[in-house]
């Protein structure tokens, strides 16, 4: 069965064009039904895919005269959407012309043009951006909100928490995934307002949704394996995020300082090399690669900038797979399932004045 087409910013990414088509071919050698349009310079593309006749033929290339760039706003980036391989991408999306789009360029621009050009789902009131996270389980964790949404009511809190579910469903074949909130204690009394709230509400509706809730988690129990989607603001998300990465990279140049010190320890280096071999595939980010952008009217995955080819590949096929697997209507069915009024408004409680009981 053919897929819609994928839209690939080909000039996002570290290394731009070489390593983008270098990605969208090997995903294409993985899946023969994967059909691509490829975005960005159009003599820098056709070049590249003289290296990857199967790609080619695949493949359908969209002129884009510019590129955003790393360090651009993301309001500078809005202003030139209409001639940037990452606005014509998405556009491609909004047009129909393309199913999904990948990109490996800035985070931020990506966002804030998705968000313009695709708007956000009914009933979602602010897109939220997922990654996976390695874990000690079977499956790689689901986090959100990751960078999109500094400062998170309880509203938005539940939403993103349907959200995560039904993409824990799709790519871990899960009937009812454990989701749960990032607090700073898992007892009921701890953390925000909002926090709490979300947590009753989710709680109260359940019976309602296809997930697992059992209130909060801890930052250093994510990586345990005994949880499938951690729900938290954007602020919290990303450093968490960074932490999980930094010591992740922290651990493998321990290894390596560790297996150099000494002959003895290169020898133990052989000897345990599967399982060191093991341990760098497991933590390896090319092997987690594609946070997605949920909550918006059309699919759009955010690759690595640093990814190499299997990265982006990777990225490509978690494109695919909510494509094939209808996203967008799965969360649009729990929404619905739900309703509205089970997901209230964020409760205001006001701060006693001066001379008044607390």
């Amino acid at each position: 069965m053919s897929l819609p087409r994928i839209a690939v910013d080909a000039m996002g990414g570290d290394e731009g064009v070489r390593v983008m088509i270098e990605g969208a071919a090997l995903a294409r050698r993985r899946h023969d039904r994967f059909k691509f349009l490829l975005v960005g310079d159009e003599t820098r593309i056709r070049a590249a895919l003289e290296n990857h006749p199967n790609l080619k033929g695949a493949s359908e290339i969209l002129h884009a005269p510019d590129v955003v760039s790393g360090e651009e706003r993301p309001t500078q980036a809005l202003r030139r959407a209409k001639t940037t391989s990452m606005g014509l991408a998405i556009d491609a999306v909004k047009q129909g012309k393309a199913g999904a789009a990948v990109s490996a360029g800035n985070t931020g621009a990506l966002m804030a043009m998705s968000k313009l050009a695709l708007r956000t789902m009914p009933g979602i009131d602010r897109p939220a951006l997922a990654a996976l996270i390695p874990t000690l389980g079977d499956n790689d964790l689901v986090m959100l909100d990751l960078g999109a949404n500094t400062e998170c009511d309880a509203r938005n809190l539940v939403q993103f928490a349907i959200m995560g579910a039904a993409y824990a469903r799709i790519l871990h074949d899960l009937d009812q995934p454990r989701v749960r909130l990032l607090n700073i204690g898992t007892e009921e009394t701890k953390g925000t307002d909002a926090l709490r709230d979300a947590s009753e509400q989710l709680r109260d509706a359940s019976g309602d949704l296809a997930m697992s809730f059992d209130g909060f988690t801890e930052a250093d129990k994510i990586s345990r394996g005994d949880v499938d989607v951690v729900v938290t603001d954007g602020f919290s998300g990303n450093i968490a995020l960074k932490a999980v990465e930094g010591a992740a990279r922290f651990v493998g140049d321990l290894l390596k300082r560790s297996f150099a010190s000494s002959l003895r320890s290169k020898i133990g280096f052989l000897i345990s090399r599967p399982a060191t071999e093991l341990l760098r595939h497991h933590l390896d980010p090319n092997n987690h690669n594609g946070a997605v952008f949920l909550g918006l009217n059309g699919v759009i995955v955010k690759s690595h900038g640093s990814a190499t080819a299997l990265g982006v590949a990777n990225a490509v096929a978690v494109a695919a797979r909510l494509l094939e697997d209808d996203l967008t209507h799965r969360i649009a069915a729990d929404l619905e399932r739900v309703g509205e009024d089970a997901i209230r408004q964020p409760v205001v409680r006001r701060t006693a004045q001066k001379g008044e009981p607390a």
